[in-house]
């Protein structure tokens, strides 16, 4: 008879919840029609961080994926009309990556998508659930065991 694994219990329903998290979100873009992927869309959000059009580099740093991923995804956004090249002033070899209009149009329907799939995913908790929740996830997302002291 083995033992019960609550860590391993628990990685398992965190792995379980991230799949379910993606599947619905990546519905929710479908049923919107935005011609982005999961992928793209995170481009998209990454860039809108940032005050002044970033480099590749720092959009794949940011991303954490080799620079080619980041080109394959500004490519087929540049494609689209959401983003659009542009010389660097301070380096005239290296390329900045900004929103075009059509771009910041798309990441206003993300966030209704992004917002109405959260909904879905969280229907089944109350309010006090919902405020539970968010303290335990910043408490992983950030792995300060000291706040909870």
């Amino acid at each position: 008879m083995t033992t019960p694994d609550p860590e391993g219990l628990l990685a398992e329903q965190l792995l379980r919840l991230t799949r379910r998290v993606h599947r619905i979100q990546k519905r929710h873009l479908e049923q919107r029609d935005l011609g982005v992927t999961p992928a793209q869309s995170r481009l998209l959000r990454t860039l809108a961080h940032y005050g002044s059009p970033p480099r590749m580099t720092d959009l794949a740093e940011r991303l954490e994926v080799v620079p080619r991923a980041v080109t394959t995804l500004v490519d087929g956004l540049e494609a689209g009309g959401k983003v659009r090249r542009v010389p660097d002033p301070a380096n005239r070899r290296a390329t900045r990556i900004e929103l075009t209009d059509e771009g910041r149009a798309t990441l206003g329907e993300l966030r209704g998508a992004r917002r109405s799939a959260a909904e879905e995913i969280l229907a089944p908790l109350t309010e006090k659930e919902r405020r539970v929740l968010g303290v335990l996830l910043d408490t992983l997302i950030d792995g300060d065991v000291a706040q909870r002291c």
